[in-house]
């Protein structure tokens, strides 16, 4: 099951979620340093909806709630 918006192409992202130790050097320590790096997904947010086509037919349609609320496609 794809996780890909039909209209868009937004799909999952992959990142890291980065862990500092130390206190700041503005703040009078001698700096932040990395401790650990995890890896995440930050995924889309598509939902599975109906919507007219060009042509007048209806069909079913993986759309991200950002095309949803910006009025890119007619629902049914």
């Amino acid at each position: 099951m794809s996780l890909a918006c039909e209209v868009c192409g937004k799909k999952t992202v992959f990142g890291n979620t980065v862990a500092y130790h130390g206190i700041a050097k503005a703040k009078g320590g001698i700096g932040m340093y990395i401790k650990g790096k995890t890896h995440r997904k930050i995924k889309a947010n598509i939902q599975n909806l109906r919507i007219k086509t060009s042509n007048g037919t209806v069909r079913r349609a993986k759309v991200c709630t950002r095309c949803i609320k910006s009025d890119k496609i007619d629902k049914a």
